[in-house]
């Protein structure tokens, strides 16, 4: 994955949930430092599931486009977060999804 401005990020992952064609609050969105195992191993989100992940250039752009997201209605959790969380992560909640 290649490092992208906030701006760029945000867009792409804005792009997808349009395409999707659900409502925000429909998604969770987060950020990590390994977007892989917060998704599919602490979020259990499937492989096949509605997901998107983008990699910023640093952890403030990253907290920043997730904040962006939380407020057009994606739901997120506050948490641990330390300066390699510079990827930003969204999916489709579902019943087997954990948040």
């Amino acid at each position: 994955m290649t490092p992208a401005t906030a701006q760029a990020v945000y867009k792409e992952i804005v792009s997808y949930i349009k395409f999707v064609n659900l409502p925000y609050s429909s998604w969770y969105v987060g950020i990590a430092a390994d977007w892989e195992a917060r998704l599919f191993t602490d979020h259990r989100v499937s492989r096949q599931g509605y997901l998107i992940a983008r990699e910023c250039r640093t952890d403030a752009d990253a907290r920043s486009v997730e904040e962006d997201l939380i407020k057009l209605g994606c739901d997120s959790r506050s948490g641990g977060r330390d300066n390699a969380s510079v990827h930003v992560y969204a999916y489709v909640k579902s019943s087997q999804t954990k948040e």
